[in-house]
């Protein structure tokens, strides 16, 4: 990964150091901010590479970006955009069609090389992750992925798909085991779906959606660890698909549904009780979903080859 923010350059220098060498340089667009607020500007960003893609999640404070024809003609990206927004909400013009905003949680996509203008809303700035998947590395090729205009997903059930999958790049960065290739082709397929490039029911469309409700049936089983009652039919409820599809979903997974859910559970408790030393592990245990402490005690052991309060008094000598 690579990070860099506007704290490695003087203060009257990052605003243009910002727009020269990272806005026009690394993303091919125009930056603008009024010479009297360049003083407070702040600016930073993070780069990771997954395959042929680059996943950016950048913050700044507030500035306006224009990607021109020149902007174009001077760094063509031939790529799919899949936009995040996680802070306040942003405004795009400029471009073929009405301007629009979008809402912060919300998600756009647009290709590199059609022009656009874009401003955040909030005065908080900028906050979004940007996912570039080139063209070339999208099997389902189709030309009119060069004409998608800049605009949000208008199908609310890929929300939690889209954020899924976001949520699993972030740990396939950080040495998961999820297969981030998987998730970037998922992605950049969900895109066209909500665009009507890709059918649903074809059969790249599916794999789409496989490996998206896979990542959110994840999500749904780390958001529910505590429930002692976790089990597939509530998954399978959340997700909107039945059991027996919840379970074909796990079958293309290194972990069924149930060492999926005691292996999040055996994961949540080792951070609990590296982060709370002075809490009771019979209390970590129930926080975590095991349904008794000698439950609890016997699958940790067989996972790690050692007790519980072993591995707290390691991490505790490790500090």
């Amino acid at each position: 990964m690579y990070r860099w923010c506007t704290d490695e350059v003087e203060p009257k220098d990052r605003f243009d150091y910002w727009r020269e060498v990272r806005s026009k340089g690394l993303f091919g667009v125009t930056a603008e901010l009024d010479r009297e607020r360049r003083g407070d500007f702040f600016g930073e960003f993070s780069l990771r590479q997954f395959g042929g893609a680059g996943l950016v999640e950048l913050k700044a404070s507030q500035y306006s970006v224009e990607r021109s024809s020149s902007d174009i003609a001077y760094a063509p990206g031939d790529s799919i955009c899949v936009y995040q927004q996680l802070g306040s909400g942003g405004w795009f013009g400029g471009m073929r069609g009405n301007d629009f905003a979008i809402a912060p949680g919300s998600f756009a996509t647009s290709h590199t090389d059609l022009p656009y203008r874009t401003a955040p809303l909030g005065a908080g700035g900028f906050h979004l992750r940007i996912l570039k998947i080139p063209v070339s590395s999208i099997p389902a090729q189709d030309k009119r992925m060069r004409e998608l205009a800049p605009r949000t997903f208008g199908d609310p059930t890929l929300a939690p798909l889209l954020g899924a999958c976001f949520a699993d790049l972030d740990e396939a960065a950080d040495g998961s085991v999820v297969d981030a290739t998987s998730l970037v082709q998922a992605l950049a397929h969900l895109a066209l779906i909500e665009r009507g490039i890709v059918r649903p029911g074809s059969r790249r469309g599916q794999a789409a959606l496989r490996t998206a409700r896979l990542s959110q049936a994840r999500r749904l089983i780390a958001g529910h660890l505590q429930n002692p009652d976790l089990a597939p039919a509530m998954v399978a409820d959340q997700l909107g698909v039945s059991v027996r599809h919840l379970h074909m979903l796990f079958e293309t997974a290194a972990k069924s549904f149930s060492q999926t859910v005691t292996d999040e559970r055996l994961k949540q408790s080792r951070r609990l009780m590296r982060e709370a030393p002075e809490r009771l592990i019979a209390d970590i245990a129930t926080s975590c979903g095991f349904e008794s402490l000698a439950t609890y005690y016997r699958v940790f052991n067989a996972a790690y080859g050692m007790a519980p309060g072993d591995f707290r008094a390691q991490a505790s000598d490790g500090r």
